[in-house]
């Protein structure tokens, strides 16, 4: 007998293990079946599950569990990334606790140190998935750091350098100071700072007296400036253009230079040039030929050493032993020192107060520093030309759509891409350098120094270039890596291309653009068919979960207190394609309810002799009930499959719900129970098998996205003979006789309840009082399926009898209508319906009043353009349960109008 109580953890754990142990989640290269594949994006092996993870691992594993129901050979790939600067941080911070910096160590041993973390403590994140349920091939782990995924990196680097795709170049990259290497821009956060905008005075060389005022936010990089740029059609400073300033402290003379990068509406309308430090600056740079001398150093101290001698003692202008007396100096005590040597100068025209985004690392917490240094770069706009043809042509098809517009905008104005990361943890990159700078990029030492003979004629002594990879170059990869290439293997046959690729929409260009240039250049295919992008988890008034807002949602609290099943439930309700998930606590505490009320059901049916039949033959049902509710099935299969074929995992978890709770539970189980009740007989036993039919269909529907309580139910219950049920098929839809019948009768039944259940709820009538229900226009017809049911009608509706009625409306009556008829129920002398009109009608207007209120607030663009995205959505979200509970009480006030 089913435990009264439902308690997941007495059987989720055990469920797991038996599903994991007896290789339900290994994939078949030998198998006939067609292939189905999903690459999971490899969490950060630092990582542990938040509630991002949980979304993408709740749609993956129920399309994964959804086709291996449905006979394919599934492969769901697992693995972890190495997580370059992430991980090297989390060893780095383990060692300072021992006193120990990692220079001192050596590069040799801190890997082995580092190594050492990840075999202890680097699989936190891998055993939160499995807690998680998800079915991946964990005989097929891969960890990016892997041999053979390590050797796939070299052969894409030698491959890609000799193709001249791969080259080094000295260019602007996002450096942060404390961790002295270049980041990609996804490690790079926006915060906005309180800060000044400082007006500075640069001579006009020649003019004594004029000044070109520049307004600038970083007066420590003036050190750098090359040029000043004004904006060509600014009539202001036409007369300057081609002359010269003599730039502040340094006394050097830089040119004014037009360009339409100045815009004559922001600060002067004249900005300072310094190219070795802003991005912005290093393009105009470009176009005018500048130089690019570099005034800070990796740790964003004063570097003089490309600016030291050209200092001039201008009149006006700082003693040169001023700008000495800078060097090595942290660049925001600079800052200060510059700022009072201005002053004292007498060249700051102004200070405005200025709020503006600072670029900060993002794992650092410290400003990111553009800096000019030797990188190597990928030639990203050649490989990206066969990425963006390839969806173009549907090749790889974006869900929702709209996320290609994005992935078109990034990828046509694409620039080089810095692969390289001065850090100790991550793939080695395979070059060698020359006692004269000559680069040999080798797979191997050996086959280096063997190029070495062959260039210089005799043997050299070659030093290994120290940096590391971008992490997203070797997870690029991963959709073939992972499958042996470079070598030929059977799974690399098999299972690349891959079906569908999931993931959030702030990686598209980081990680799934990556994944397409590298895919299609190395393995002539893309690496997935479709795209599934899915929204951000957000709290449930639609703001960004963060620890300073304390927000923050912990899956796995959340699994342990109401079970795995109501979490995932909770997920892919409101898990439509490309639209952000809200959660809170209360939305899975609700979850939990529908999965109590299976279980309940479940229950339910076996308290009443409800056991599986296998010789029960849903074609030959002969009673509407059991009918009925077999079509119902039939509905619900249809629904569930196409929702899942679509992505749409919250109309499937609408569909489940609706046919679960609704359909079987409120309708078929309630109308049954005077059969399961009543004595022995064709009748009864055909309410029996219909009703195992139908939860064990239940089960297969739900399984993909509430697996524990499903095959626990299954098991218990001794469905089969398959056996596990993440084994059994798919449901298919079987054919019912008189289905059209029998719909019609049981849906007008439904509906007749539900109409008498709503007047009643809306007019207060206290459950214990029962009325005659009056029937107005009625059909023979009607009037007949009244007389059929009517033990149910006065159950489940509160109803004494069913009568016709002939004539207007007497007085007194709330009514509805239901098909041709209009149902009445007297209530004169058991509610006062004039006063329930009134508060009804208080109610509408005061809910009309609101919906209004918000309405004109989403009307007025100051509102619209100011507040976050996340504010005008929630208002958004108001409006429309404004709107809709206003059409609510509208409908409830004309069932009692006067």
């Amino acid at each position: 007998m089913l435990d009264k109580t439902l308690s997941p953890a007495g059987f989720e754990p055990r469920l797991y293990e038996g599903w994991e142990g007896s290789g339900a989640f290994t994939a078949n290269p030998a198998s006939n079946a067609s292939p189905f594949t999903i690459m999971i994006p490899p969490p950060n092996v630092t990582g542990s599950l938040h509630v991002g993870h949980a979304l993408d691992v709740t749609i993956q594993d129920t399309l994964v569990r959804f086709r291996r129901m449905q006979g394919r050979d599934a492969l769901w790939q697992p693995g972890t990334d190495h997580a370059g600067i992430a991980t090297q941080m989390v060893v780095e911070r383990l060692l300072a606790a021992e006193g120990v910096d990692r220079r001192e160590m050596g590069r040799e041993a801190f890997l082995e140190r580092v190594w050492q973390w990840k075999g202890e403590s680097g699989g936190t994140i891998t055993r939160q998935l499995r807690r998680m349920g998800a079915s991946l091939d964990w005989t097929r782990e891969r960890f990016t750091m892997d041999e053979g995924l390590s050797e796939a990196v070299r052969e894409v680097f030698v491959t890609l350098h000799r193709q001249g795709l791969m080259y080094r170049d000295r260019r602007l990259v996002n450096w942060d100071v404390k961790f002295q290497t270049a980041i990609s821009d996804l490690e790079v956060e926006s915060k906005e700072v309180k800060g000044s905008l400082w007006h500075l005075r640069y001579p006009v060389e020649g003019q004594p007296g004029r000044f070109l005022v520049v307004a600038t936010t970083r007066p420590e990089t003036m050190l750098g400036d090359t040029a000043v740029a004004v904006n060509p059609e600014d009539e202001r400073f036409r007369d300057l253009v081609g002359k010269s300033v003599i730039l502040p402290i340094v006394g050097r003379r830089i040119p004014v230079v037009a360009d339409a990068y100045s815009d004559p509406e922001k600060g002067s309308g004249a900005v300072k040039i310094t190219p070795a430090h802003d991005f912005n600056d290093f393009e105009v740079g470009k176009r005018h030929n500048l130089p690019s001398p570099s005034v800070l150093d990796e740790e964003g101290r004063v570097l003089l050493a490309e600016v030291e001698g050209q200092a001039r003692a201008e009149p006006g202008m700082a003693d040169p032993a001023f700008l000495s007396s800078l060097a090595g100096m942290e660049r925001f005590e600079a800052r200060k020192a510059i700022l009072a040597e201005l002053e004292r100068l007498e060249l700051i025209e102004k200070i405005e107060p200025h709020t503006h985004a600072v670029p900060h690392g993002d794992r650092s917490g410290v400003p990111i520093e553009p800096r000019l240094t030797w990188q190597w770069y990928v030639d990203a706009a050649t490989l990206a030309k066969p990425a963006i043809e390839a969806v173009e042509t549907g090749k790889t098809v974006f869900v929702p759509r709209q996320w290609e517009n994005t992935f078109f905008a990034w990828m046509r104005d694409i620039q080089p891409w810095c692969v390289s990361r001065q850090l100790w943890w991550g793939h080695q990159i395979p070059a060698w350098y020359g006692p004269d700078g000559h680069i040999f990029v080798e797979r191997t030492e050996a086959e280096a120094k063997a190029a070495a003979r062959v260039h210089y004629g005799d043997e050299r002594e070659l030093t290994r270039d120290p940096d590391v990879l971008d992490t997203w170059f070797s997870s690029g990869l991963w959709p073939f890596s992972t499958l042996g290439w470079p070598r030929q293997t059977p799974e690399l046959a098999r299972y690349y291309p891959g079906d569908v690729l999931v993931t959030g929409f702030d990686i598209i260009f980081f990680w799934v653009a990556r994944m397409m240039m590298l895919g299609i250049h190395f393995m002539g295919d893309v690496p997935f068919k479709t795209v599934n992008i899915h929204g951000l988890v957000r709290d449930e008034r639609g703001q960004k979960m963060s620890k300073s807002k304390g927000n923050v949602m912990d899956p796995l609290e959340l699994a342990d207190a109401y079970g795995a099943d109501a979490l995932r439930f909770t997920l892919a309700s409101f898990a439509g394609p490309g639209r952000d998930v809200r959660l809170g606590r209360q939305k899975v505490e609700s979850n939990r309810a529908f999965v109590t009320k299976l279980w309940n059901a479940a229950r339910f049916c076996e308290m009443n002799g409800i056991a599986p039949d296998r010789a029960f033959d849903p074609m030959q049902a002969t009673t509407p009930l059991a009918r009925w509710i077999i079509d119902a099935g039939n509905a619900a299969i249809a629904e569930a499959t196409s929702a899942l074929e679509s992505f749409r995992l919250d109309d499937y978890a609408a569909s489940l719900y609706r046919f679960t709770w609704g359909s079987f539970c409120d309708w078929f189980l309630e109308l049954a129970k005077p059969a399961l009740t009543g004595p022995d007989g064709a009748e009864k036993d055909e309410v029996k098998g219909a009703a195992q039919h139908v939860l064990g269909l239940i089960l297969r529907l739900a399984h993909p996205v509430m697996p524990y309580v499903t095959e626990e139910l299954w098991d218990r219950f001794g469905y089969g003979p398959e056996g596990s049920l993440i084994r059994t098929a798919w449901p298919e839809p079987v054919a019912v006789v008189g289905a059209d019948a029998a719909r019609a009768e049981l849906d007008w039944l439904v509906g007749f309840i539900s109409e008498v259940r709503t007047v009643r709820a809306e007019v207060n009538v206290p459950p214990s009082v029962t009325v005659p229900l009056l029937l107005q226009g009625a059909s023979a017809e009607t009037m007949a399926r009244a007389a059929r049911w009517i033990e149910p009608i006065r159950r489940m509706a509160r109803a004494t009898e069913v009568l016709a009625h002939e004539g207007p409306a007497p007085a007194g009556v709330a009514q509805a209508v239901v098909g041709e008829a209009t149902v009445m129920l007297p209530l004169e002398g058991v509610v006062d319906l004039a006063a329930e009109r009134a508060r009804l009608s208080k109610e509408h207007a005061k809910v009309e009043a609101e919906a209004r209120k918000i309405a004109q607030k989403l009307a007025n663009p100051d509102f619209t353009n100011r507040a976050k995205e996340e504010v005008v959505e929630e208002t958004r979200g108001r409006l429309a349960g404004a709107e809709a509970e206003a059409a609510r009480l509208a409908a409830a006030l004309s069932r009692i109008a006067a």
